[in-house]
């Protein structure tokens, strides 16, 4: 029997007027709950945002006429089985967090009564452990900066601040003069959601920071609103995230380290270091900034020999 009944699939088949206007204005609010409401970067919300327009533009591509309060879930099984084909699990797994997140929103503001992805499951994804640098690496790319340039002693400032301290780059770029507590061996660092915590800071890093600050940040001609940063440009303005993993990829490949590196591989050295030497688990992920011991949990698995050193220490039986 031949029937003219659209798929179940599709909400509603439709050329599209000013429906998309209507998820601009959804995820303009959201954008705005999640900069006032939950204090996310600025990176974070963007990400949030694309999350949403991806799946704008799976609509409109394919004539689906659908608002954000009206959509509904075989829609969005849909869109995330396409997705599948475009991008590896762990890209679709972020993808489905950011939406449930979207109309999580939604919900809460009273707009919807339920999640449409309430039912869809991200594909489980192994934990990827993180790349890190040993001692002696970490080392010869310090080494390898070029102290007779300008920009040498800052370079060697931020590699140090990195490690010694765990930083994100987010972290680092944010990091201000009055941020600097010296005498207490403490820096107070902003983090996600702008929470505050106090880190401790070594008198090698701190000393490479002076050493900045004293003899090459002085001669900038620091723009206005930006006096308090502490790692500047040559024009006197805040660095940007571009800028940092440029400086640290230039110097793995002068250095001929062959490894992935990026700025976060001396956040994850600097966890793995801390464990490997004996700390608590409790007091590293104090010093991340991680909400959850969970977070903090995958540096146990970079190094089961110096697992196996403790149990052999501390253990009654062994």
């Amino acid at each position: 029997m031949v029937t003219d009944k659209k798929p179940p699939i599709f909400d509603t088949i439709n050329p599209i007027d000013n429906n998309s206007m209507k998820w601009k204005d959804a995820i303009q609010d959201y954008k705005h709950y999640l900069r006032i409401e939950r204090g996310l970067s600025k990176n974070s919300i963007i990400s949030y945002g694309m999350d949403i327009e991806r799946l704008i533009n799976f609509l409109e591509n394919n004539t689906i006429q659908t608002s954000p309060l009206t959509i509904q879930k075989d829609t969005i099984q849909l869109f995330i089985y396409e997705t599948a084909k475009l991008v590896n699990a762990r890209s679709q797994s972020r993808i489905i967090s950011g939406l449930k997140s979207f109309f999580n929103y939604l919900i809460f503001e009273d707009y919807r009564e339920t999640n449409p992805m309430e039912l869809i499951e991200a594909p489980k994804l192994g934990r990827k452990l993180p790349d890190t640098l040993s001692v002696e690496e970490i080392d010869l790319l310090v080494a390898t900066i070029d102290l007779s340039k300008p920009e040498g002693e800052r370079n060697r400032a931020i590699l140090e601040t990195l490690y010694g301290c765990g930083l994100r780059v987010t972290e680092l770029l944010d990091l201000r003069i009055s941020d600097l507590f010296f005498k207490e061996n403490f820096i107070n660092v902003t983090g996600k959601g702008n929470k505050q915590r106090f880190v401790p800071i070594g008198a090698t890093t701190q000393k490479f920071i002076l050493i900045y600050l004293e003899h090459t940040r002085i001669h900038l001609n620091i723009q206005k609103g930006h006096e308090d940063f502490v790692f500047l440009n040559r024009r006197g303005k805040q660095l940007t995230r571009a800028m940092i993993f440029t400086i640290v990829k230039q110097l793995a490949i002068q250095a001929q380290i062959r490894k992935k590196i990026s700025p976060h591989t001396f956040r994850h050295s600097f966890a793995t270091h801390l464990l490997e030497n004996g700390a608590d688990l409790r007091a590293i992920q104090l010093m991340l900034g991680h909400e959850s011991i969970t977070t903090t949990e995958i540096y146990m698995h970079l190094d089961r020999s110096h697992l196996r050193e403790v149990m052999h220490a501390y253990h009654p039986r062994q």
